[in-house]
């Protein structure tokens, strides 16, 4: 099935199916209980953010973090520590029958995300569709190989690449469908995601979902 595409702010990215999966999840206010999966990139508070896990998290949630969080979360004691799985970058996994890739997230050109974090993007896939996540990261050589229908690249800048950077990793990433995140909020004006899909719009389909 189709999985509907939500997202919150900032790279707080919702997927609803036949399971409701989130990544990052950042200022969900209202108590929706409703995780079955959460992924997080990384524990910058805006990508792990306390307030909205305990909005989405059930008795049923999985909680799927970098191996270096997993003291962090166990200490925030926002979930059964059973309920916690680590991941390390350029692994695979199954959770739940669905193929869990992990791709390293890191900064080249700054140090806000070092590439010794071992923080992660993910690549899933669901009904023959595969899903990048790519989390707060430039270019970088791990990224350029990946291949996934549909891709979400950060475009803000600063911590992350800008639209120009975007363009060309989804050049080389070459998808169906590009949604950009990280702008609007903290980095980046609400104009990036239109200036962004104006620079795609001749060679891929391009979503705006933080308007």
């Amino acid at each position: 099935m189709n999985y509907k595409i939500e997202i919150n702010t900032q790279s707080s990215i919702k997927l609803i199916g036949n399971k409701t999966i989130y990544f990052d999840p950042y200022k969900i206010l209202n108590k929706m209980s409703d995780a079955d999966l959460i992924f997080i990139t990384h524990n910058h508070y805006d990508h792990y953010d306390i307030m909205s896990l305990k909005n989405i998290i059930n008795n049923n949630t999985k909680l799927i973090v970098p191996n270096n969080m997993v003291n962090q979360v166990i200490q925030d004691n926002i979930i059964d520590e059973n309920k916690i799985i680590t991941v390390l970058p350029n692994n695979i996994y199954n959770i739940d029958d669905i193929a869990i890739k992990t791709i390293p997230s890191y900064n080249v050109k700054t140090s806000y995300h070092q590439k010794n974090n071992n923080w992660v993007g993910y690549i899933i896939t669901i009904d023959n569709i595969s899903y990048y996540i790519a989390g707060d990261t430039d270019i970088t050589e791990e990224n350029k190989s990946v291949k996934a229908n549909i891709i979400f690249i950060p475009i803000g800048g600063t911590y992350t690449m800008d639209i120009h950077d975007a363009y060309k990793l989804t050049k080389c990433i070459n998808p169906d469908r590009v949604i950009p995140t990280h702008y609007g909020s903290i980095v980046g004006n609400i104009s990036d995601g239109f200036k962004f899909k104006e620079l795609v719009k001749d060679e891929y389909k391009c979503e705006l979902y933080i308007k």
